[in-house]
């Protein structure tokens, strides 16, 4: 068994995963919206979110753990795991299917410094376009690029996104810019299609 990284206090993640052996994840428009929703009640009483893209076959997510109390919350890697639980039972309700949905353990990477947090912010919302979902990732409604522009409520951390930005129009022009993968690779070293 591979060593399996912990999930730290105060430490930035890039956590992604795909379905076993490439499988849907998101079946239909509605398993987005409840898997967001898994996520809320599940991760984030244990991590702050500031990123996320939901694609059909697998997600990327920039989380920062928070502080655990004693008495607080689970650990992380347990809320994960039982986001991943919870959502996998309901889909195999739903499409009559059986066994493990997500493969295992799931991914994390370290992210500890800034050059890479502000270029993995950009290819977690570019993704839908490098993988041809959409020709304009802006227009793939599974991510938190909008929820980031947008003035309206969100969870995730859209004032500390933008300030590490320089505010919307800094945000703007970063995604304009190709990613240049190789200064982010340790961060991505794998991706699905």
């Amino acid at each position: 068994m591979s060593n399996v990284l912990p999930l730290l206090p105060d430490q930035y993640y890039h956590v992604y995963n795909r379905g076993n052996n490439g499988e849907p994840l998101f079946r239909e428009g509605r398993n987005y919206p409840y898997f967001l929703r898994l996520y809320a009640r599940y991760v984030e009483p244990v991590a702050e979110t500031y990123a996320y893209c939901l694609l059909k076959n697998h997600f990327h997510l920039l989380v920062r753990i928070k502080d655990r109390q004693s008495s607080g919350p689970p650990s992380p890697s347990h809320a994960f795991a039982v986001l991943f639980s919870t959502y996998t039972k309901a889909i195999n309700r739903a499409y009559t299917r059986t066994g493990s949905l997500f493969e295992k353990p799931f991914r994390r990477k370290l992210v500890d410094n800034d050059r890479y947090f502000f270029a993995l912010v950009t290819y977690i919302h570019r993704n839908p376009q490098k993988h041809g979902f959409v020709p304009d990732f802006r227009d793939w409604p599974y991510s938190s690029y909008a929820a980031i522009l947008s003035a309206k409520p969100t969870r995730i951390q859209r004032d500390r996104v933008l300030g590490w930005f320089e505010g919307r129009a800094g945000f703007q022009e970063a995604h304009r810019q190709e990613v240049d993968e190789a200064t982010i690779r340790p961060l991505i070293a794998e991706d699905w299609s």
